[in-house]
């Protein structure tokens, strides 16, 4: 039921709605639904960072992206980079790269969004009320934080060429299904890191005459394109790790073994 109020000179003023929205259609599904997804592959990545374990296949050397590059004394043949950290059940084997690929996802414009809506309610969805009285924007901690983006990406660009080399060096092994994997994931996380807003500003953002800069424009062109599925691709990319990850902690554990089509 709503009510409207009039003005002193006579006017009518906005109608007092008491319902916190008036939307009839299931506008909770979506956040409800992205908030379920995030904390599953929280909860897994979680898990698997700190099993310490299961991480690494010899003989095909497959090395899972949750631990690259691998850092600590029980890496063995998958630490390519030496082995600067102690083992320690706190320290992540990639401790050097993980706080990196965090403060990439975390603030990532899409992300942003989706964990604003489905965690904070801020707001829940397009015409529904945020659930927070007051708002101070992302210029006081922790969220001035969401500006360290545009640097966080030339970490994740490091982190892919990380990735991009584990794949070539498992591919020396011969070809398998862990290598499809392998490389299907290295794709996925390159389209996703140069669909970024950032690489898009990067890439073009400050030209003033495309004409004169043609290299650096259909770069922009190629990134403007991928930017469009930007939220596809951060979804797909967290199922490519978890995917990537779990087959190879199978083949770590001997719970299979790899399909093999040249070895």
């Amino acid at each position: 039921m709503t009510t409207t109020a009039t003005t002193p000179g006579g006017s009518r003023a906005r109608a007092a709605i008491a319902a916190r929205t008036l939307r009839t259609d299931r506008w909770w599904f979506a956040p409800l639904v992205t908030g379920v997804g995030l904390a599953a592959w929280v909860t897994y990545a979680t898990v698997r960072v700190f099993m310490h374990q299961w991480f690494f296949v010899d003989d095909y050397h497959y090395l899972t992206p949750f631990y690259s590059p691998c850092l600590t004394d029980v890496c063995g043949d998958a630490a390519l980079f030496g082995t600067p950290l102690p083992s320690f059940f706190l320290i992540p084997e990639a401790a050097f790269s993980l706080p990196f690929l965090l403060l990439f996802r975390l603030t990532c414009y899409y992300y942003r969004k989706a964990y604003y809506r489905s965690f904070w309610l801020s707001p829940p969805a397009c015409a529904v009320p945020d659930g927070h009285k007051r708002y101070s924007g992302e210029t006081r901690f922790p969220l001035i934080f969401q500006n360290a983006h545009r640097y966080a990406f030339y970490a994740a660009v490091i982190i892919s060429l990380i990735n991009t080399w584990d794949a070539a060096i498992a591919q020396a092994t011969g070809l398998g299904l862990g290598n499809v994997i392998l490389w299907v994931n290295v794709i996925m996380l390159w389209a996703y890191t140069l669909s970024c807003h950032s690489c898009r500003h990067i890439a073009g953002g400050r030209l003033k005459h495309f004409s004169q800069h043609p290299v650096r424009y259909r770069f922009w062109t190629f990134v403007s394109k991928l930017n469009t599925r930007h939220m596809q691709l951060a979804w797909i990319t967290l199922g490519t790790l978890a995917l990537t990850d779990f087959y190879i902690m199978g083949l770590a554990a001997e719970w299979y073994s790899d399909l093999r089509f040249i070895n």
